[in-house]
């Protein structure tokens, strides 16, 4: 029998590899992605360390969309968040 793999959510719905992305473009991104897409649809970002995680998630709070997940990769987070 195979290892345990930890559950997650839900599989999103979409992928945005933001990575090397500046803020608050990564923001801007994020946002116009979410608007595209339909209500209860989970969007899933990668975003590098430092100032990205920081303020992308904090921000799309401020607006409304619910955080379901932050995950730290090897050298990236996955930010999971869903279109409300």
């Amino acid at each position: 029998m195979s290892e345990a793999i930890a559950p997650t959510p839900h599989a999103p719905d979409a992928q945005l590899d933001l990575r090397g992305t500046p803020c608050p473009i990564n923001f801007v991104r994020t946002k116009l992605m979410l608007d595209r897409m339909a209500p209860g649809m989970l969007l899933e970002v990668w975003l590098d360390e430092g100032e990205p995680i920081e303020q992308v998630p904090d921000s799309l709070r401020l607006e409304g969309y619910p955080i379901e997940q932050i995950e730290e990769k090897d050298d990236f987070f996955a930010l999971r968040v869903r279109r409300p």
